[in-house]
């Protein structure tokens, strides 16, 4: 075995806090397996916008105590730095989320910092919540999201304005990541670091006032019935309080998925988006005639929505389908606001505010982008992200989502209508929107600048058949945006592509959007997209 990993190997060993870890890593250099050791020893897990991200393990490539202590070291000095002296710290269930959350504790208590520790597991919308309620400068949530069970990961949220940002308690962006990085790279041994044990584990208070305030968007409570999932994730228990609260029907659980469980048995991803998530919700659906089944992904930032389609039966609506009739209904009762989505995700908010007089505005993907609009009403993105009450959770919140869903479907049904009508409506006056995406998988990473370089020196003349009109390279933007990595593609027909690469996987991911008019509007779209895919799939994998 390489010398230099030995020492290596050896010098983390003697620094980290957990015997645990440590003693995975002695049997590994017992055993001679230099293959494994290089695995866990390939850099230290990668922190930018969102936060960590990685799967358990030993080592500095991995989640651990001794990766998650180096980082909250880091941003306690990123902290200091600018006179930030209060975080409070948020957990789901996952594996790893309790040890993580306090060895986050302790560092910050260590470096001088004013501890809040949310009283228990609670979704991510809680958190943020939190980050303003309390006036805290940063927020730490330790989750996952959606990924799969042997992952955990670390947001941070920062509460005033800090690096010339005016933040208001949400995600961080760019340049703040790069500084909490460099901050961290800096932290060349956890044990030298002082620890503490000060901190202030906050009661129910603060979840009841996050129920009370969702709970207060709802104006018209009904009797629909409503089945609701959480997918083995936190929501569970705080989606019951806000529908409670605001005088709903309680909802159907799908009993099976209803309790936090680390290693999500009933699902091959726990994402809402994935085939078969959401297949014993139908089931719990079809059996109560239920009116609507919604799912919250494991940390209930996600919100996604299955209707009974008369022409299909029980389907799942796409997130840019959720965001139109969010859109619509929120547009429809309000005189002054702003409605924003991400480019990747659906142009027909934009008609759909211009319709109704609104200001409209477009971000870069992520919620952390769509979060720094001041006064924002309404936003989303296509990946099940909705924020319908900035001003309370300035971030995406599934429940909150959930809630004004399930007002609007209440309220459609006392008209005899239900979304599927609305949504239809929608289309007869701005033309059917049908979207898609690709994902395509890359197992060579450094492939993927190559690509995207390729494709704007030397673009292809059709995809599927259809000539490209124009393309707007995404790092020399012309709209205003941010450079970010990727090509938007506009073709022959009301067609648009976004190529960009995954920020979170190794994926190159392709949004295709299709306008169509006229009766056959949607199988006209369906044929368009199907007529794509085999090029783009070609295209992208090289």
């Amino acid at each position: 075995m390489r010398a230099e990993l030995l020492a290596e190997v050896a010098a983390w060993i003697a620094d980290d806090p957990d015997e645990k870890t440590a003693g995975l890593l002695r049997d590994l250099v017992t055993r001679g397996d230099e293959k494994t050791l290089e695995k866990y020893f390939a850099g230290f897990l990668q922190f930018g916008t969102a936060g960590l991200r990685g799967p358990i393990g030993p080592g500095p490539s991995c989640m651990n105590r001794a990766v998650v202590g180096r980082t909250a070291a880091g941003l306690a000095k990123y902290m200091k730095d600018r006179g930030l002296n209060s975080v409070v710290i948020g957990r789901d269930a996952r594996y790893g989320s309790e040890d993580y959350t306090f060895e986050t504790a302790e560092i910050m208590s260590g470096a001088g910092m004013k501890v809040f520790i949310l009283p228990r597991p609670l979704p991510t919308p809680v958190l943020a919540f939190a980050v303003t309620e309390i006036g805290a400068d940063v927020g730490v949530m330790v989750t996952a999201s959606h990924n799969p069970p042997q992952d955990n990961g670390y947001k941070v949220y920062i509460g005033p304005t800090a690096d010339g940002i005016n933040y208001r308690g949400s995600q961080i962006i760019s340049p703040t990541d790069g500084y909490i990085s460099k901050e961290i790279a800096a932290i060349i041994s956890l044990s030298s670091q002082p620890r503490g044990s000060k901190w202030i584990i906050l009661g129910e208070e603060v979840v009841q006032k996050y129920v009370h305030r969702t709970a207060a968007l709802c104006k018209a409570p009904g009797d629909l019935k409503i089945v609701y999932t959480a997918l083995h994730g936190v929501g569970t228990a705080t989606i019951q309080r806000v529908f409670h609260s605001a005088g709903f029907a309680s909802l159907i659980l799908v009993d099976a998925q209803a309790q936090p469980d680390p290693d999500f048995p009933t699902v091959a991803f726990p994402n809402p988006e994935e085939p078969g998530a959401i297949d014993l919700a139908l089931e719990t659906a079809r059996t109560f005639g239920a009116d609507l089944v919604i799912a919250n992904d494991p940390d209930a930032d996600r919100c996604a929505a299955a209707v009974n389609d008369p022409l299909t039966g029980w389907r799942m609506l796409r997130g840019d389908e959720l965001g139109a009739l969010l859109g619509e209904y929120i547009a429809r009762n309000t005189k002054y606001g702003i409605l924003a989505n991400s480019i990747v995700s659906s142009s027909i908010l934009k008609k759909i505010a211009a319709h109704y007089k609104l200001d409209f505005q477009e971000t870069l993907t992520g919620f952390k982008w769509l979060a720094k609009i001041p006064g924002l009403t309404f936003g989303y993105e296509e990946a099940l992200g909705y924020c319908v009450d900035a001003a309370s959770v300035n971030d995406k919140d599934g429940i909150s989502a959930a809630l004004k869903l399930a007002q609007l479907a209440t309220e459609l049904s006392r008209e005899n209508k239900t979304l599927l009508n609305l949504l239809d409506e929608i289309w007869a006056r701005h033309g059917f929107h049908g979207t898609e995406q690709i994902s395509v998988r890359i197992s060579d990473m450094s492939k993927i600048p190559v690509m995207l370089a390729k494709f704007r020196t030397s673009p292809p003349s059709h995809i599927g058949g259809r000539p490209i009109n124009a393309i707007d390279d995404l790092l020399a933007p012309k709209d205003g945006l941010p450079p970010t990595d990727g090509v938007r593609v506009w073709l022959d027909g009301n067609v648009r592509i976004i190529i960009r690469p995954s920020g979170t996987e190794a994926k190159v991911k392709c949004y295709i959007e299709v306008i169509t008019q006229g009766v056959n509007a949607r199988a006209d779209a369906a044929s368009i997209i199907a007529s794509l895919k085999p090029d783009l799939t070609a295209l992208v994998a090289g």
